[in-house]
């Protein structure tokens, strides 16, 4: 369901999100509120030329994830984002470098499971593709 006055236009959230066992925020003080980590996904600024986002001023106020959105949620709070991240926008500089934040960690074992999927599926011999 979608929660919050401010929530996201329907048109910008997949097509039957609606019956999905997930709730959908448009105001990210309540998306994080009493969460034990905070997943960021990166804004992919190079396909924003179809005028998606058409202020990305408003966009990084109300949903770049600061130091006052981690006061919201549970103490241990842990922090991902796939990288690379846009700072200032969608991750602020103070939380992306916090100690809580894994993204770093995040990113270089990203590389490593990657390898290893690859190489599972190459030398799988099972007759799958």
């Amino acid at each position: 369901h979608t929660e919050g006055d401010d929530a996201l236009r329907l048109d910008q959230t997949p097509a039957g999100v609606e019956s999905w066992p997930v709730d959908v925020y448009g105001d990210l003080n309540q998306a994080v509120r009493d969460t034990d980590a905070v997943m960021c996904l990166r804004l992919q600024l190079e396909r924003q030329q179809a005028g998606l986002l058409p202020d990305l001023a408003e966009y990084s106020r109300r949903f770049c994830l600061t130091e006052r959105h981690l006061e919201l949620t549970h103490p241990g709070v842990k922090v991902l984002h796939p990288g690379p991240m846009n700072r200032g926008l969608e991750i602020s500089n103070d939380v992306a470098d916090d100690p809580r934040s894994l993204v770093l960690d995040q990113v270089a074992s990203g590389v490593a499971t990657r390898m290893a999927v690859l190489y599972l599926l190459a030398t799988r011999n099972d007759g799958g593709c």
